[in-house]
């Protein structure tokens, strides 16, 4: 192979790999903007496995997931410190002893914001680059 084709080649690899970090997934969690509840990650992750149902002030947790993607994985990894085999499993296991059910899972960021949004308990995550009035980030 020439230099010539050799150093095109890890020019375009550079790119590429430039290009995927680029579109990596940054999760925020997200609740009801009158939420004016502010939780460490280990509640966060217990609200997202229907482990604690209220918030600090009585409302009823509303969580919401969203469908696998690269902003799931990287939410599950972070908060939940799970992959996606875990997570999964832990849902298989919870339905299976009659323990809590699944989170809905919603098409994309709109339909989490639109639920955050409309529910006083709400809670989701989307990607840190699409909040919205009617919701507030609880986590970065």
């Amino acid at each position: 192979m020439s230099k010539h084709v050799s150093m095109s080649l890890r020019v375009a690899a550079l790119a590429l790999l430039a290009a995927s970090a680029a579109v990596q997934a940054e999760p925020v969690v997200v609740v009801n903007a009158a939420n004016t509840a502010n939780l460490d990650d280990e509640a966060l992750a217990r609200i997202f496995l229907r482990q604690l149902k209220a918030f600090p002030d009585g409302t009823a947790t509303a969580p919401v997931s969203q469908k696998d993607g690269p902003l799931s994985e990287e939410f599950r990894t972070k908060l939940l410190k799970k992959n996606t085999a875990q997570y999964k499993a832990y849902w298989a296991q919870q339905v299976f002893t009659g323990g809590a059910k699944p989170l809905p899972e919603m098409d994309g960021d709109e339909a989490v914001l639109k639920h955050v949004a409309e529910t006083p308990g709400g809670i989701g995550y989307v990607d840190s680059g699409k909040t919205r009035a009617g919701v507030r980030v609880i986590k970065r």
